[in-house]
Formats: structure tokens, sequence, C-alpha cells
């Protein structure tokens, strides 16, 4: 567990610099003493700060998942109708800050490490069900209860399949590509449910 008290810029950099180390290395086999130094702290302070490896790891899986929500909280919040607010999911899944390399490997390698851990399982899947829900209830407005459901399933697929197909690509990710692509995904589907 995190101590009480600790200075959120350190942890904060930590954090950061956890998120270059996996990216650096390609792999989940970072060591505490590698993401120390990428932070400029001591090992001992990351231990003090974050017990663990894993500990950190894990928190920054979450702050991840914090910072994307509060991305889709306010496209939400700007939203006037339901088209805009699956947009604005759409858009901010594929935001700066989350659509980059290095980011992009730290998701990646968080999935293949819930195939095995618990609390990464636990914490992926909150931003999996979310993730549907908020597409789901959109969706609702416009089209019916389980056409809603299939969209927001291929959409939500569509997102993570973008992010593992830019993690095995040796190239920068093209965000507004990937936006467009879902959007495409997404409009294929509400005019193929409106002519049936």
């Amino acid at each position: 567990m995190p101590k009480i008290g600790m200075e959120p810029i350190r942890r904060k950099a930590l954090i950061n610099a956890a998120i270059e180390a996996i990216h650096a290395r390609g792999s989940y086999d970072v060591t505490m003493g590698e993401i120390a130094r990428e932070a400029g702290v001591s090992t001992a302070l990351a231990h003090h700060y974050f017990g663990s490896k894993d500990q950190l790891l894990l928190a920054t899986m979450r702050h991840l998942l914090s910072e994307l929500g509060g991305d889709i909280v306010a496209a939400l919040e700007a939203a006037e109708t339901p088209r805009e607010r699956i947009s604005g999911i759409i858009r901010a899944n594929f935001g700066s800050d989350q659509f980059r390399p290095a980011t992009i490997s730290a998701w990646l390698t968080f999935y293949v490490k819930a195939q095995g851990s618990g609390p990464a399982r636990r914490v992926l899947s909150v931003y999996a069900r979310r993730l549907r829900s908020n597409l789901c209830h959109a969706l609702k407005q416009i089209t019916g209860g389980e056409s809603a459901k299939r969209i927001a399933e291929g959409t939500a697929a569509m997102i993570d399949g973008l992010y593992l197909r830019h993690a095995l690509l040796d190239s920068e990710p093209d965000r507004e590509a990937a936006i467009r692509l879902t959007e495409d995904y997404v409009d294929a589907q509400l005019t193929a449910g409106a002519n049936r």
C-alpha cells in the first residue's frame, strides 16, 4: 500500500517512470531499481512509497484509468446528444496522453499481467465494465437494448484491438485514424440497425 502523506510529485514521477521503463524494456520484467533510476529517486524511496514493484505497477494502472476516467467524464459533460456522448468516449480513449507509445506499451503489459494477477484483473475488469456501460447508456437512447449491447461490445473491442495493433507496430500511433475507424464502425452498425 502507498504510504499516507507521500509527496504527490514523487509518486507521479515513479508512476511516469514505471510507464517509461516498461516501454523501454518491452515487458513487465522491469526492476524497482530501473523504475527508481528513471524517476531520479533511490530504490529505497520507491519501496518506501509503494512497498513492491507489483504495488507500484498496480498504482500505475489505477492512475492511467483515473486519468482516462476524468477525460471521459469531461467528454460526457460536453456532449449534447447521445451520439456526441459516444464520440466523446471514443475520443477520450484515444486521447494524446493515453494513445502514445509508452502508455500503449504499458497497457499491453498490464493486460498480459492481468491473466495471472487477481488485483490487475480486477482493475482492468472495472475499466471494461465502465467502458461498456458508458457506451451502452448512450447507444440505448439511439437504438434498441440488444443492439446497444452488441454495438457497445464491438466498439470496446475496436478500441482494445487498436491499442493492441499499435503496441505491435513499429510506428507512431495515429490517434485520428484510430478515432475515424472506430467512429466508422459505430456509424455502420447504427445504419445497419436502422435499415433492419
